[in-house]
């Protein structure tokens, strides 16, 4: 009975996807029919594909100004989250919500997003400066792409510099072949950095670590009460999780460690 009410359904489904793709193909093959004379009304623009040689170096500049582009907007991700304030608030989150012990809430898409416009909100000095010293002159025709990158970079640096620890930079200026430079300010960006990156895990770990401690000592109390009562077989996280969730909106637990985040970065 299931296999005969299926033969006939499916007609019934396959005519509507038919009548449709005849209507999308009219135009092409019926181009007097009266239904087409709205799709007659329509210009299709012409692609030209050229692959000759560059008559000047005005061409070579423009095309190496979009590969230049394109590979820009493909590090975009990478550059978002290794050279801002996103590595700390990711990471931080994370720790939180293994702490809570709430698995899956809040879920990824809100702690990334949280991450993110926390970024922009950190990042908006930053990279109003880049606008004002590089961007905008550039778009002007007044300074060239290769200051135009110096300077772009320049903001960027001075706020990694800042964050970033002795010890971390002392570590990839050894490694590297280059000659030790006179300061920090003389550092290439290549090797602040890496530095930059591993300072901002160390210090997502740490504040890690002091949010598990009171969470930690909750687990423990629960677990020792739950012992002594003699009910072995029930998970003390189960109890503790609503004590956890209390505790942590009793101390507006959101506020305070975001602002702790933001006011760090100052």
């Amino acid at each position: 009975m299931n296999s005969f009410h299926k033969n006939r359904l499916q007609p019934a489904l396959i005519r509507p996807m038919v009548l449709g793709l005849l209507c999308l193909l009219a135009p092409f093959f019926f181009g007097g029919h009266p239904w087409c004379a709205l799709a007659q009304g329509i210009d299709i623009p012409a692609v030209h594909l050229n692959l000759d040689g560059a008559k000047g170096p005005e061409q070579v500049s423009g095309a190496l100004q979009i590969v230049f582009l394109l590979t820009v907007i493909s590090l975009a991700p990478a550059l978002l989250i290794l050279m801002t304030s996103f590595t700390r608030f990711a990471v931080v989150f994370s720790f939180l919500r293994t702490a809570l012990g709430t698995q899956q809430a809040p879920p990824n898409q809100v702690l990334i997003g949280l991450s993110l416009f926390l970024t922009f909100f950190v990042m908006k000095p930053v990279w109003q400066k880049i606008d004002r010293q590089a961007l905008t002159p550039y778009q002007q025709h007044t300074i060239s792409t290769e200051e135009f990158i110096n300077r772009g970079t320049a903001p960027l640096k001075d706020f990694m510099l800042r964050q970033t620890g002795e010890q971390d930079l002392a570590l990839f200026v050894s490694m590297s072949s280059n000659t030790r430079p006179k300061n920090a300010e003389s550092l290439s960006i290549w090797t602040v950095i890496p530095a930059f990156v591993i300072s901002e895990l160390k210090k997502a770990f740490q504040i890690g670590f002091m949010l598990y401690i009171p969470f930690i000592i909750v687990d423990m109390v629960v677990a020792s009460i739950l012992l002594s009562m003699g009910m072995m077989m029930l998970p003390p996280v189960m109890v503790s999780l609503p004590f956890k969730l209390m505790l942590f909106i009793m101390v507006d637990g959101w506020s305070l460690l975001i602002g702790s985040l933001v006011k760090s970065f100052h």
